[in-house]
């Protein structure tokens, strides 16, 4: 998260504390005033303390609506970061609409919105719709605009990827930890592929970069199976049990790799993540099995 937007948030839920604080001003201002008024009766004209109770109000209102604009500026903002079709042509692939959504994505580049997310979006929609020329291309395009943006880097590697270029794919994505080096899912897709392309000892130190950070739980499924695997063998059993606790909580991830297989039916990358996939669901079964035959 940038400066500017964490700058951005901090300020909404000020505001929205300030206007809770205004609002109880103001009740307890009321109350205040209805229990004197108990004991003699009202004056005819606001109390100090009534004024001070709708002084209350009135920040809570004004800051309660400060906080809505900020929210409204950083969904905005957050729309044209993404470019208008992005959700549309999500979802059109969430569906296997790949052409739809590649007509979508086209018309949008084409109206000069262009960012990284929705190159990295079309890469994907080509490979899935089998156009591996063309993916390959709009990544080298992602990585021709945005040289600085660890963004095209990964959409390089994705189209690396589906080619089963994983040594490619693994170049690209150390160059976008190097440009983003405090993002875990940068450093989780480096580790699947260099786990893909046998560096398995490099894979396992990405795997620990990536578990420095929160991350979600789709990634942490994955990288906290490695890692358990990994702290077994080195008889590191402490941390390997912390790394399947971790990953059995996160097993709910595992859902949206799944949803991606039918996309990816016939390639060699399809392949190598379902048997994955299907070996990580085994170890969560045996674990919870250990764990409820222990209790």
């Amino acid at each position: 998260m940038s400066i500017r937007r964490r700058i951005a948030w901090i300020a909404v839920f000020v505001s929205v504390a300030v206007g809770a604080l205004g609002f109880i001003v103001f009740v307890l201002g009321v109350l205040i005033e209805l229990a004197d008024g108990i004991t003699q009766p009202l004056d005819p004209y606001i109390s100090p303390v009534m004024q001070m109770s709708l002084a209350g109000l009135c920040l809570s209102a004004t800051m309660i609506l400060l906080g809505f604009l900020l929210v409204g500026i950083l969904l905005a903002r957050q729309s044209r970061h993404y470019g208008a079709g992005y959700g549309e042509a999500y979802r059109l692939m969430q569906r296997m609409q790949f052409p739809q959504a590649i007509q979508l994505l086209e018309r949008v580049l084409a109206g000069g919105k262009v960012t990284p997310d929705l190159l990295m979006l079309l890469t994907s929609a080509y490979a899935y719709n089998g156009q591996l020329a063309k993916a390959q291309e709009t990544a080298d395009r992602a990585v021709q605009m945005f040289p600085g943006d660890a963004g095209a880097y990964m959409t390089l590697a994705n189209g690396y990827r589906m080619q089963a270029s994983y040594g490619e794919a693994a170049i690209a994505l150390q160059t976008a930890a190097q440009l983003s080096p405090t993002q875990p899912i940068i450093w989780a897709e480096l580790g699947f592929v260099q786990q893909l392309s046998g560096e398995h000892d490099s894979a396992i130190e990405s795997f620990k970069h990536a578990a420095l950070y929160s991350m979600p739980s789709m990634y942490a499924v994955r990288v906290n199976y490695y890692l358990s695997r990994h702290y077994h063998k080195v008889g590191e059993q402490e941390s390997a049990r912390r790394a399947s606790e971790r990953m059995v909580a996160s097993q709910h991830g595992l859902q949206a790799w799944k949803s991606t297989l039918r996309a990816l039916e016939g390639t060699a990358y399809g392949s190598q993540l379902n048997y994955e996939i299907e070996k990580i669901e085994d170890v969560i079964a045996e674990t919870q099995g250990k764990r409820k035959n222990g209790a």
